[in-house]
């Protein structure tokens, strides 16, 4: 199972962006599409950090449209005729996806412009390092490898305020 994890994890990560991500989505078991997606939230919220250090001042407010873009387009999908694996994946994505947004929506109110923010620093970030092949979850200062433990296709738990701390 990690060998397998290992394996499509990375590949993953490289499609993401080569089609909408509601078409993605079913390309992929529920473990390596939830991992993805929350690599992906890291880098796009890194690269909108980027672009608000180069001046361009409505990064972030663009970024959380695009997030409230994907989690409709999700959503829509729950609407329809879906196996009992496929919906619990999308809904899933979907629980994490509200919390991203969430994220970024609060970091746009309390007009954070640094990567370096505790706001941000806070959050459990994914990020995949393609020098060494393996994905990373960071939290604060602290860094830890992914596992590939297999995880199961289960609901999560809502993430509030209270959750996160």
């Amino acid at each position: 199972m990690r060998s397998t994890l290992q394996c499509l994890i990375p590949e993953a990560v490289v499609t993401y962006e080569e089609k909408p991500r509601e078409q993605w989505v079913f390309d992929y078991p529920a473990q390596v599409a939830l991992t993805c997606t929350q690599i992906w939230w890291t880098t796009e919220v890194g690269i909108a950090f980027s672009r608000l250090e180069e001046g361009y001042e409505n990064a972030m407010k663009d970024y959380n449209k695009k997030q409230i873009t994907q989690l409709n387009a999700l959503i829509s999908l729950l609407i329809g005729n879906l196996t009992a694996r496929d919906r619990m994946k999308i809904m899933t994505i979907c629980t994490i996806d509200v919390h991203a947004r969430d994220v970024v929506a609060k970091m746009i109110l309390a007009k954070v412009e640094s990567a370096q923010a505790f706001t941000w620093q806070s959050q459990l970030r994914h990020r995949w390092d393609e020098g060494r092949r393996h994905c990373y979850a960071n939290i604060c200062d602290a860094q830890l490898q992914y596992s590939y433990e297999y995880l199961g296709n289960t609901p999560r738990l809502v993430i509030t305020p209270l959750t996160d701390r």
